[in-house]
């Protein structure tokens, strides 16, 4: 009886919503996809998958709650970490999460917990796949920083070689090797080959990942095109900055490592070897006490 109303208050809430919300869809940006990859090739609707296509009919009704800041912020991070979502989809996949986890626990709870069950089924049915999201798109971000340098020495030296800057971001693209990076890369090749200006798609690339070092390698270069300058003294220039950068933040966490290391020592390694150090102590003394062998307790 209790789920039952916990039920109705769920759809109650949910109805209040999609009353009162504005029924808007967000404006978003649309990017040009790679043109060297293969089309997709169009199903007949008959043909679709019923259980995705439920899915995409059950999501729209969370578009009321992906207005707004919430659904801009999904969509950029659902669009970093590369995922066909959308976030009404992902939206959906929260509130299955949260169904789950309260259907799991419901026969292990007693009456008297039953809202604080209810608060964290709520709670970890939402905030699990929006870590895991973070935990993705950071590591693709981590990736970007880690593979930035290389990839403008490589420019660079293409540049240098008698290349223009179009040539050469077209050799990195073909010879390196497959990665977030050089997709984006190769996207904006793609968007600039189809009439798209070069600061545009280099300023796009910035706004997408909102990283310090991607930033600044496209507004250097967005830059030295405005100001007429070399694209290779621009690219020496950025990558020895990058350089410089990357050894900072090794340093940074070089110096991070003994406050993480106190916490495994304190409570990890200290104990045993106090143990191994007091145990053959603390049992000597107990079965060799002179006090023990006169009698006296």
């Amino acid at each position: 009886m209790l789920a039952i109303i916990l039920g109705f208050v769920f759809l109650s809430v949910i109805c209040l919503v999609l009353f009162f919300a504005p029924f808007e869809t967000p404006t978003t940006r649309l990017r040009l996809q790679p043109l060297n990859v293969e089309p997709e090739v169009k199903i007949d609707k008959k043909k679709r998958s019923t259980l995705s296509t439920a899915f995409r009919h059950f999501s729209m009704f969370n578009r009321p709650f992906t207005l707004g800041p919430l659904g801009k912020r999904m969509a950029r991070d659902l669009n970093i970490a590369k995922l066909d979502l959308t976030p009404e989809g992902f939206f959906l996949i929260k509130e299955l999460c949260m169904a789950a986890v309260l259907a799991l626990t419901f026969r292990l709870i007693k009456p008297d917990m039953i809202f604080a069950w209810a608060g964290f089924g709520f709670c970890f049915g939402y905030l699990v796949p929006e870590f895991w999201l973070k935990a993705r798109t950071k590591k693709i971000k981590e990736s970007i920083v880690k593979e930035l340098p290389d990839t403008i020495d490589l420019l660079g030296l293409c540049v240098n070689a008698g290349l223009d800057f179009m040539l050469a971001l077209k050799w990195v693209v073909d010879k390196s090797k497959p990665s977030v990076l050089i997709d984006e890369m190769n996207l904006i090749m793609q968007e600039i080959n189809v009439g798209k200006p070069r600061r545009v798609a280099l300023a796009d690339l910035g706004k997408k990942y909102e990283l310090p070092d991607l930033t600044t390698f496209t507004r250097t270069l967005i830059q030295a095109d405005r100001m007429g300058t070399s694209v290779a003294e621009a690219l020496t220039i950025i990558s020895e900055d990058m350089r410089v950068a990357r050894f900072r933040r090794g340093e940074q966490i070089a110096l991070k490592a003994p406050m993480k290391m106190l916490v495994p020592l304190l409570f990890c390694i200290f104990p045993v070897v106090a143990i191994l150090v007091g145990a053959p102590i603390f049992l000597d003394f107990t079965n060799n006490n002179p006090m023990r062998q006169l009698g006296v307790k």
